[in-house]
C-alpha cells in the first residue's frame, strides 16, 4: 500500500521523473501520518457515549447556566 498509491498517483499524473515519484511518496506518507494523529485525538473518550450534537448541547447548557 505504501508503494502502490503513489505508483497510481505518479502513473495517473503522467510524472515521470524519480523526484518526483518521491515527493508524492513523501507527501502520502506525511498525509498518512497527519490523518493517523487526528484519528487518535478523535478516539479521546470525551465524547464516548455521546453524539456530537449531544456533546455540543450539553456544553452550551452548561455554559449558559456558568
Amino acid at each position: 500500500m505504501g508503494i502502490a498509491v503513489p505508483l497510481a498517483i505518479v502513473f495517473l499524473l503522467d510524472l515521470s521523473t524519480l523526484t518526483q515519484f518521491f515527493t508524492v511518496a513523501a507527501t502520502t506518507f506525511l498525509s498518512w501520518g497527519v490523518a493517523d494523529l487526528f484519528a487518535t485525538i478523535l478516539e479521546k473518550p470525551r465524547l464516548k457515549g455521546r453524539s456530537p450534537t449531544a456533546a455540543i448541547r450539553e456544553d452550551w447548557e452548561r455554559r449558559t447556566t456558568e
